[in-house]
């Protein structure tokens, strides 16, 4: 989705809202178990969740949710420990 988007000039989420409307099966991605080690590793070397979602190929918000169910402590936008 993310190279059609690019290829397209449109956002990824709109290149999925054609495909679902479509009825293109879509491959859920997630991460391996591995990737979420790396995942909490990189993030407590204090990498932003982007960062660490372009790092692995994955949405920040897959890293985000990866993090919360290994209960890791997150950060806000300034790098202070959300409550």
């Amino acid at each position: 989705m993310c190279e059609l988007g690019a290829r397209f000039g449109i956002e990824r989420r709109t290149v999925s809202n054609i495909l679902h409307r479509n009825g293109v099966p879509m491959r859920r991605r997630g991460l391996s178990p591995d990737q979420v080690d790396d995942a909490v590793h990189l993030y407590n070397l204090d990498w932003s969740l982007a960062r660490v979602g372009e790092h692995l190929n994955v949405d920040h918000s897959t890293v985000l949710t990866k993090l919360r169910e290994r209960s890791v402590l997150t950060r806000d936008t300034h790098g202070r420990p959300r409550s």
